[in-house]
This record gives structure tokens, C-alpha cells and sequence, in this order.
């Protein structure tokens, strides 16, 4: 779908039942975006929900590939905030890189679909231009026990 037909991605964005919220503050000694020339790129985001992590763990290590994709959707709204503040707005947002990485018991090889929660939210919301570029890496732990980090390199359409 063209971005000139059909609802906006703010309008899309409601239609879902969903908010932007507040970009998250950074957990450490960072700043939340960066931008060169005309692409921002964020810092990881959590499955952080009102300031708290909405679930700690693994993937197949008690949280399963469902369980997953929801906790990176989740984490996929954050960078959407953190992508409006930064260019002036959702509707001005488009996605051109996406990394999602997944904390995974040694086993699991369902990264892939874990990253679809966060890559499926970004094409419903922005249409065409939430459609990128994406990487799926499973590593043994990350920051403060989440499943999923979501960082992307953004762009103002």
C-alpha cells in the first residue's frame, strides 16, 4: 500500500489499539538515538512497558516462539517512539534496518520468528514504509534478563 492511499501510519497506529508511548529513558550511559545525515539510528530497545521490563528469560528456556514475537513487538513500539521524536513524527518515519536479538537457550533456532512480532508491527503501522532490511541473532543473554532488543536504522520519509 502507498503511503498516499489510505490511512496514515498515526491513523493505522490507533486502528490497532495502540499508543506511542514515551520513548523509553536509557538504562545506562547512552543516548537513545543518534543521527548521521538523513538516518537515525536507535540504541536497543526492551519489551519495556511503563517503565518496566514486561518479561525476563530466554527462548526455549521457558518462554516459547509466541511468547517471543509479542515481547518484540513490544519492544518494536518502543523504537517507533523513539523514531517519531526523532524525525518529527510517525508519519514522517520509515524503516530501512532492523535487528532484533534474541536471548535463546542453546537449542532454539526460532529467531526469525521472534524478530516477525517486531517487523510485522513496523509494516502494519507504516505500510510500505515499515517494510527493511533485517538480521535475527540469538545470543545467550542480554541487558537486565529480556528476551529481545530492537534497534534500527531509521530514516524521515
Amino acid at each position: 500500500m502507498s503511503r498516499d492511499a489510505g490511512p496514515t501510519p498515526t491513523q493505522r497506529l490507533a486502528a490497532l489499539g495502540l499508543t506511542l508511548p514515551d520513548p523509553p529513558a536509557p538504562a545506562a550511559a547512552y543516548q537513545p538515538w543518534s543521527v548521521v545525515g538523513d538516518l537515525v539510528f536507535t540504541a536497543g530497545q526492551l519489551p519495556v512497558v511503563d517503565g518496566r521490563l514486561e518479561r525476563t528469560g530466554r527462548l526455549g528456556d521457558g518462554l516459547d516462539t509466541a511468547e517471543g514475537a509479542e515481547l518484540a513487538r513490544i519492544a518494536a513500539l518502543n523504537v517507533l517512539a523513539i523514531g517519531a521524536r526523532a524525525v518529527g513524527g510517525l508519519d514522517r518515519l520509515r524503516v530501512v534496518k532492523l535487528t532484533v536479538f534474541v536471548a535463546s537457550d542453546p537449542g532454539f533456532t526460532e529467531q526469525h520468528l521472534v524478530a516477525n512480532g517486531a517487523s510485522e508491527l513496523l509494516a502494519e503501522v507504516l505500510g510500505d514504509h515499515g517494510v527493511h532490511a533485517r538480521s535475527a541473532v540469538g545470543v545467550p543473554a542480554l541487558p537486565l534478563g529480556s528476551p529481545v532488543e530492537v534497534e534500527a536504522v531509521l530514516a524521515g520519509a
